[in-house]
């Protein structure tokens, strides 16, 4: 339930900070302007907005490109996004070019090498974790 109202505040929060009003009325007509599939109610904007829903993920993408809002963020928050962040460069510094090379053979291989290869990789990193223990 905590994470329904989590992200009703931030959707409070990015309709403010966009101008608008943080009421149904005002969230309805922005979102159906915004979606090219069925028209939302009242009650489900109300829903998203009391934090007892949040929408599924077309309905999120749109409400996020019209509230001028990442996606992600609108749903998880800023520390989403840090994370992100911390892992991709966590990656890019730690991946150098040869492995980057194997990474883009081993996605080549038929799915029972890639099994092997991925069981081959556990198996020496529990070895290694052991000796470090």
């Amino acid at each position: 339930m905590e994470h329904k109202l989590e992200f009703a505040q931030r959707l409070r929060e990015a309709m403010v900070a966009e101008g608008l009003a943080p009421r149904p009325g005002v969230l309805l007509n922005l979102f159906n302007a915004n979606y090219w599939g069925r028209s939302v109610s009242f009650q489900a904007v109300s829903r998203w907005l009391r934090g007892e829903a949040i929408p599924a993920q077309d309905k999120l993408l749109v409400l996020a490109e019209a509230l001028k809002v990442e996606p992600e963020v609108l749903r998880f928050g800023e520390a989403v996004r840090h994370r992100v962040r911390e892992h991709r460069a966590r990656w890019d510094a730690g991946v150098g070019y040869q492995e980057r090379e194997v990474f883009d053979a081993f996605l080549r291989l038929p799915a029972p090498q890639r099994k092997l290869v991925r069981e081959v990789i556990q198996a020496l990193a529990q070895v290694q974790a052991e000796r470090k223990a």
